[in-house]
């Protein structure tokens, strides 16, 4: 009796009324009533939030074979049963977020199993769950399947969605996409946050039905504003670049920092992408690296590159090899070809490295050019020439640097100056300042002084003087030290252009002050 009175109470929004007489039927042992007091501890209905008594009484009830009361307590335990007193617990969902790294999975398993076969629909799903995601020595995905299933055939959307994933990880036809498209739906129709985000990812690839990016972002948004933080990312990837939708990076930006803080690392990645571009605003490293970071320590590893690019470059941080050893070698570790590459070129020119990190990189470096990567085949190809890291063997060296200077500006540079210099190949400066040209056209600076040098000198072509001293004012500007002694000779007088000794002085003082000895000769001998 006066449990119907407190289910009728509780309908009637009167909480506190209900809970007294919940908790006078449990304490006469009656388990729905255990059940019922359970809940209300745990969400707070009727009387304050207390995990403990929650988990209490949830359990007095689970002992009695209450099937609901089972599989909550399952949840429980997934959900971490030592996570803060007050902390409310989302336990109708198992799949809205990652099993805490508190989860008691063998609990959870013991009870999720009672629940299930009992009949509870929800207790299928979460056994389903507890066996996908559970340790590898309790991973059965073939028995996860069953359960998924029964679970989705008795309509409960979280069954619904955890057989679609279980079938996913096999689904290779048209029909078997579209099997599980049709299972993401119907949770998805159900409001389950993940599969709504999911049924975007399908919508968005075509995958059970034609593809609409349209209706794609739509489904983000929807998930996004429930709170996933996966659908924060694609929604705000798709604002910040008008992707099926107006673009608006403003509020792009804010879900992408939205889906950050939450924990999302291809969100914090993305933020890192944005600061680290020149758009509107300059770039902004400093800020990209505090995101870079987020991402790369949750494991993310092109933001772990990244960062240790930022480290090796000093941009936005401080210049620091070591730490940007770390970052790309955790990357590198993780698979990352580009850290691989970026790691094995660091290592050979660093005279701190050991002989075993030598030969992995020399090994790095070779199989990815044999790969087809340019950019390896270009660092290999430099390391062999000058023998850094390994044997010096020029005619190798040529062959590689020939192969990627058909797009990599820095091998492009290298090939010309051994075919002006006769390196590993018959020399023919006509060509090689050909190549060295196509290097400085794109922004070289070493190309570019090259370049300048060989058109003062008439070497491979004509000589060009005044063509040189733009090209020597170019590289000045972006730091070359060499560039700089030359202005300072050529504006001394002898060259094609008209003396000024002013000019001439300035170049040659700044070359000096950055340790030009030829320059600090000069103006020494200026000064007495």
């Amino acid at each position: 009796m006066a449990l119907r009175r407190a289910t009728r109470l509780m309908v009637q929004g009167q909480a506190s009324r209900a809970f007294v007489l919940f908790a006078r039927a449990a304490l006469a042992g009656i388990a729905e009533a255990e059940y019922q007091v359970g809940r209300c501890y745990l969400n707070g209905s009727g009387v304050p939030v207390s995990r403990s008594d929650g988990f209490r009484w949830i359990e007095r009830a689970a002992v009695q074979g209450h099937a609901e009361a089972e599989w909550i307590l399952a949840a429980l335990y997934v959900d971490g049963v030592a996570r803060p007193e007050g902390e409310k617990s989302s336990l109708t969902d198992p799949f809205l977020s990652d099993a805490s790294s508190q989860a008691d999975f063998g609990a959870a398993e013991k009870w999720a199993r009672r629940a299930a076969e009992h009949g509870s629909v929800d207790g299928q799903a979460l056994l389903g769950y507890v066996l996908t995601s559970g340790p590898d020595s309790m991973r059965n995905l073939g028995e996860a399947r069953y359960w998924y299933k029964r679970s989705a055939e008795a309509g409960c959307p979280q069954g619904a969605y955890g057989y679609a994933l279980s079938l996913a990880q096999s689904a290779e036809s048209v029909g078997d996409q579209a099997r599980m498209a049709e299972y993401v739906r119907l949770a998805a129709q159900a409001g389950l946050s993940p599969a709504i985000y999911l049924l975007g990812v399908l919508t968005e690839r075509g995958a059970g039905g034609e593809r609409d990016q349209a209706a794609a972002v739509q489904l983000y948004r929807r998930a996004a504003m429930m709170g996933n933080r996966s659908a924060q990312t694609s929604w705000g990837r798709a604002l910040m670049w008008g992707v099926g939708v107006e673009p608006d990076r403003i509020e792009g930006e804010s879900w992408l920092r939205r889906a950050a803080l939450a924990g999302d690392p291809d969100a914090a990645a993305l933020i890192g992408d944005i600061y680290a571009e020149a758009g509107a605003l300059p770039p902004n490293h400093a800020e990209a690296a505090i995101w870079y970071r987020r991402a790369a320590e949750a494991g993310h590893t092109e933001a772990a590159r990244m960062l240790g690019l930022l480290y090796l470059l000093g941009t936005g941080v401080g210049r620091d090899p070591r730490e940007a050893m770390n970052w790309l070698r955790l990357a590198a570790e993780a698979g990352d070809q580009p850290a691989q590459i970026d790691l094995a070129n660091l290592l050979l020119n660093d005279e701190a490295s050991r002989p075993e990190e030598l030969a992995w990189a020399r090994d790095s470096l070779d199989q990815a050019a044999s790969s087809g990567n340019l950019v390896a085949a270009s660092h290999l190809g430099i390391c062999l020439l000058e023998g850094i890291g390994m044997d010096r063997d020029e005619r190798l060296a040529v062959q590689w640097l020939r192969h990627a200077a058909c797009e990599i500006v820095i091998a492009q540079y290298w090939y010309g100056r051994t075919l002006a210099e006769g390196r590993g190949i018959e020399a023919d400066p006509k060509a090689g300042r050909a190549w060295i040209a196509r290097a400085a056209a794109a922004g070289m600076t070493d190309a570019e002084a090259a370049l300048a040098e060989m058109m003062v000198n008439g070497r491979g072509g004509p000589k060009d003087h005044s063509a040189a001293l733009d090209l020597f004012e170019r590289a000045a500007a972006k730091g070359h030290v060499g560039a700089m002694f030359a202005l300072g000779m050529m504006w001394k007088g002898g060259f094609d252009v008209a003396s000024d000794h002013v000019t001439a002085l300035r170049w040659l003082e700044a070359a000096a002050e950055r340790g030009h000895e030829a320059a600090q000769h000069i103006v020494g001998g200026f000064s007495q």
